[in-house]
């Protein structure tokens, strides 16, 4: 890789020679808006940089232009529901702004679905880099840990694109802390960490500081994007974005966590992004034999969860600063 710096951010310097990079949303719904800062610093490196997620919006509703089984091309025309649609959303404000607004959705389906989806997207955009985004942490989870978080679409999306052969794969995570209520425990996440560090696939952090451009532009993106679907507002994005200006504790930025006995810890952390070598993560995925020919999400969630029915999990332990 050539010697690095202290000036040099460790993952996105793996990219330096790609031309051609794919930002993908792991888990559905909002994640791809977690991937704008690495694009948005990629295409000021002059990279040809395209977006694509695995979607929750019910797309063969929209006008998506279907461009082979389960994948969909969309850009600022394309019509749908606007009550759900982040993804259009995201792509006026990338139009509205300046940016290529085309963009691909995967639709929910088993690991075979989503790898070929992939597949078609490495061949025929000519990929030679990916960078697979999670908004959360629990991408990092093996299977027996005290808790999973929600890793169904996550971990069909890393199965899938460890199928790629490409010369760079990456798996980031951004929102530490933000899935601890979804049982996520994450003195577990750090000693996934730690054990890829051992492996020397653990690449370092960086942090989503406004007064950098891409960060200046995700934080604008996602605010357009939340404002465009009230009520179903990603907490996950508004906790890192509120994390990156500053807020900190039980601040509410949203109406939908402003419930009786919903207490929030936003905190630093939860805006600094981590990377990994994608291959690396998904090859200490316990379940992923379990879950190889699962043809719907359904039936990688009951294989998920007949795995941890017979495998001994790890007691919760809470971290001790």
């Amino acid at each position: 890789m050539g010697a690095l710096s202290l000036f040099d951010t460790p993952a996105l310097h793996r990219l330096r020679d790609c031309s051609r990079v794919l930002v993908a949303g792991a888990g559905g719904g909002f994640d791809v808006l977690s991937g704008l800062p690495v694009a948005f610093a990629l295409q000021e490196q002059g990279k040809s940089v395209v977006l694509a997620n695995l979607t929750f919006t019910p797309v063969t509703r929209t006008t998506a232009r279907p461009v082979a089984p389960g994948l969909f091309e969309i850009d600022a025309e394309t019509e749908g529901a606007d009550a759900y649609f982040p993804e259009k959303h995201l792509a006026v404000w990338l139009r509205d702004n300046g940016f290529p607004d085309r963009m691909f959705l995967i639709r929910k389906g088993g690991p075979a679905d989503v790898r070929a989806a992939y597949a078609w997207l490495a061949r025929e955009l000519r990929l030679d880099g990916l960078v697979l985004v999670d908004g959360g942490t629990d991408l990092l989870m093996t299977g027996d840990e005290a808790g999973l978080g929600t890793p169904v679409e996550d971990v069909t999306s890393l199965l899938a694109a460890r199928a790629l052969d490409l010369p760079v794969k990456l798996a980031m995570c951004v929102g530490f802390g933000v899935d601890a209520h979804h049982g996520v425990c994450h003195a577990h996440f750090l000693e996934n960490v730690a054990a890829l560090a051992g492996l020397g696939a653990y690449h370092g952090v960086f942090a989503l500081t406004p007064g950098i451009a891409a960060v200046d532009a995700w934080l604008a993106a996602v605010d357009r994007v939340q404002q465009h679907t009230p009520g179903k507002e990603s907490i996950v994005c508004a906790s890192i974005t509120d994390a990156a200006r500053g807020e900190f504790g039980d601040h509410h930025s949203l109406a939908r966590t402003r419930g009786e006995g919903s207490e929030l810890f936003i905190n630093p952390l939860m805006s600094m992004v981590w990377g990994f070598d994608l291959d690396a993560v998904a090859e200490r995925v316990l379940y992923r034999d379990d879950i190889a020919h699962a043809t719907t999400p359904f039936e990688v969630a009951a294989a998920i969860e007949a795995f941890r029915d017979r495998t001994p999990l790890w007691p919760r332990r809470t971290i001790p600063v």
